[in-house]
């Protein structure tokens, strides 16, 4: 039941975060160092980023931004932290009353469990978001692959393939596709404009790598 309520939140919070740009038109819009209306998202994702950025050869108005939309819009890292027993430092749990602080050596490293998609089907985990030691945000993925992923949910881990004759374990019966990311809630997400995801994958590469959480592939950071 637990795993039910984190997924029907996470994928809530996608949809509102979707339906806020779904109107915009796709690659049309000006890149947000030229935007004065999104200056003050801008300086806000700055404010509220809770790790420290490495800004050297990023566009400062897209890593602003898109901290603004993984922080305070979407929360991503309400799904790909370690769990909520780590993804709060001691005393900073805002759930129990106390002043919101994040766990920086769980930031967007990915390895929550979220369960079975259906009884005896292998547990779906959230994956690392964070740089490897490329710096290419997602544990090595290019922006042009980043934004392949958001907008038709492909799995390019291959992890859990669709059961067949000759995969047995480890799979996904149908009519469950291994082929996409389940969980995730990339239908509603693939309606972001590119310049909003351009800033999202920006901001992802400027944030300190994390090694990966239990059971997530593991990252390089060095």
């Amino acid at each position: 039941m637990a795993n039910k309520r984190i997924v029907m939140v996470c994928t809530a919070t996608a949809v509102l975060l979707a339906v806020g740009f779904a109107n915009l038109p796709r690659g049309h819009a000006q890149s947000p160092d030229r935007q004065n209306s999104n200056d003050s998202r801008i300086e806000r994702g700055y404010a509220i980023a809770p790790v420290p950025l490495n800004l050297e050869g990023k566009n400062r108005a897209r890593v602003g931004l898109g901290s603004y939309l993984v922080n305070a819009v979407a929360d991503c890292n309400g799904c790909h932290s370690a769990g909520p027993a780590t993804q709060y430092v001691r005393g900073g749990n805002p759930y129990f009353g106390q002043p919101a602080q994040v766990n920086p050596a769980t930031y967007l490293g990915g390895g929550r469990d979220f369960g079975p998609v259906v009884p005896n089907s292998p547990d779906i985990v959230s994956r690392n978001l964070t740089p490897d030691k490329t710096g290419l945000a997602e544990g090595g993925h290019t922006y042009k692959e980043f934004l392949k992923i958001m907008r038709t949910g492909v799995d390019m881990d291959h992890i859990h393939p669709t059961c067949s004759a000759s995969v047995t374990t480890n799979c996904l019966p149908p009519p469950f596709d291994g082929d996409l990311l389940q969980i995730m809630p990339w239908p509603a997400l693939q309606n972001m404009t590119d310049n909003d995801l351009r800033a999202i994958y920006e901001y992802l590469s400027a944030i300190p790598c994390v090694e990966g959480g239990p059971n997530e592939p593991a990252n390089r950071c060095n």
